[in-house]
């Protein structure tokens, strides 16, 4: 990914994630206003819940505005983990998220409110077509970048959220069981977990700088030996930089030959794990066993000798 398609991908997530942000707080002010008119817990639990979302939906805009900054003398690859560090943050917030719809579901087990549920499914149902508007806003976007598929989560976790209040009250209004919105809150709040702990794994590890799932280190170590010249491979790594940008350094053992020559082989490298593993960000040490004047050679031998 070149670094006029990162800068695009930022502009285009930054203006959808504006727009969810503002459903999100319209249908936060409509749910409070409902919760307390019906005496809806769950409306009142689903509005702090949209809160918990804005906040992250805002620190979500927060970071891609941040990693639009160029790259220091400090910072020599920018503000890109600042993305991260915000779905980190996102992923924990949810996983917080999730412990309270728990809490409130046990508290409402033990004393089940009486409920305006005519009130709370007309809401509930607004709150619903909002939420599935910011699903499709984030959908496309969520895929190349981990800091909007956390937004995507909450959203989703506001989605599935809605659902079950709106289940909750058709249920209340027809057999009376008030124990039915607990259960249902348990439900949400675990599918909230689930897909909080993807996130925050995912975020881990890329701030781990593990090797991205998508690549298997040795399928690029033998891509790599398949290029003319290169004979052996060592000291690899591969890591992910921020969502879609992914680097690799290496150590390749190449023949004697020409500085010329040398460069075709790192361009031929270059190219080929562009294309097939989607890394566009090398950093390439060549080694040759002898090391005449002129020649690329292993500086870690004349350390040695030295």
């Amino acid at each position: 990914m070149s670094v006029h398609q990162t800068k695009g991908r930022i502009v285009t997530g930054s203006s959808r994630l504006k727009i969810a942000l503002g459903i999100v707080l319209a249908i936060m002010i409509f749910e409070v206003i409902g919760g307390l008119l019906s005496n809806s817990l769950a409306l009142l639990g689903d509005a702090g819940h949209m809160l918990v979302d804005a906040l992250a939906l805002g620190l979500a805009l927060f970071a891609l505005t941040i990693a639009r900054r160029p790259a220091t003398t400090t910072r020599t690859y920018g503000y890109h983990r600042v993305e991260i560090l915000a779905a980190l943050a996102n992923g924990t917030a949810l996983v917080l998220a999730s412990a309270y719809i728990f809490y409130r579901a046990y508290q409402r087990l033990l004393a089940p409110p009486d409920i305006n549920t005519t009130l709370m499914i007309a809401v509930a149902c607004v709150g619903l077509v909002a939420n599935l508007s910011g699903i499709l806003l984030l959908r496309g976007a969520s895929h190349r970048s981990l800091n909007i598929k956390a937004a995507f989560w909450h959203i989703i976790g506001d989605t599935i959220s809605s659902v079950g209040v709106i289940l909750a009250g058709i249920i209340i209004s027809v057999t009376g069981w008030g124990v039915v919105d607990s259960i249902i809150a348990i439900f949400i709040g675990a599918i909230i977990l689930w897909g909080a702990v993807r996130l925050v794994s995912e975020s881990v590890n890329i701030l781990l700088e593990t090797v991205p799932k998508h690549i298997e280190i040795g399928k690029v170590i033998q891509a790599l030996k398949n290029v003319p010249g290169v004979e052996e491979v060592h000291d690899i790594h591969i890591w992910t930089i921020t969502s879609g940008l992914h680097a690799l350094s290496a150590h390749l053992l190449i023949a004697d030959q020409s500085v010329s020559q040398s460069a075709q082989i790192v361009a031929t490298v270059n190219r080929n794990l562009a294309q097939n593993f989607n890394i566009s960000h090398t950093t390439l040490q060549l080694e040759c066993e002898a090391c005449p004047t002129g020649l690329i050679c292993d500086m870690n031998s004349s350390r040695d000798k030295a």
